[in-house]
């Protein structure tokens, strides 16, 4: 009885994992260098997912959170006006929803030489 219940356990696990919805790229792509500040970023998902927020953190020190504008249906990728800040590392963080109504969320940072 035992082994039946940590496979039904460890079963249920995985699902939840398959169902969430990752990150295939980005741009700039994570841990990018690049020598000026892109006008937009973007992002493309495995899966349909719904953006609800999106912050940009300049340097640790300053946050701005982006305008998704239309963007607000479900989709698998997306692309957002950036506001330049000048050289430094950039850190983009992102919430959502997946299309089963789990919330995820996920960030990536790239650095402007």
């Amino acid at each position: 009885m035992k082994k039946l219940t940590t496979f039904a356990l460890i079963s249920m696990l995985g699902t939840n994992a398959i169902a969430h919805s990752s990150v295939d790229t980005t741009t700039p792509e994570n841990g990018a260098a690049v020598a000026e500040v892109p006008s937009e970023i973007s992002f493309n998902f495995a899966d349909d997912i719904r953006l609800t927020k999106v912050n940009m953190i300049h340097q640790e020190a300053h946050t701005v959170t982006l305008d998704l504008g239309d963007q607000t249906s479900f989709g698998r990728a997306f692309a957002l006006p950036l506001q330049s800040m000048g050289e430094g590392t950039y850190r983009i963080e992102w919430r959502g929803l997946g299309a089963d109504g789990h919330a995820m969320q996920g960030g990536f940072t790239f650095t402007v030489d």
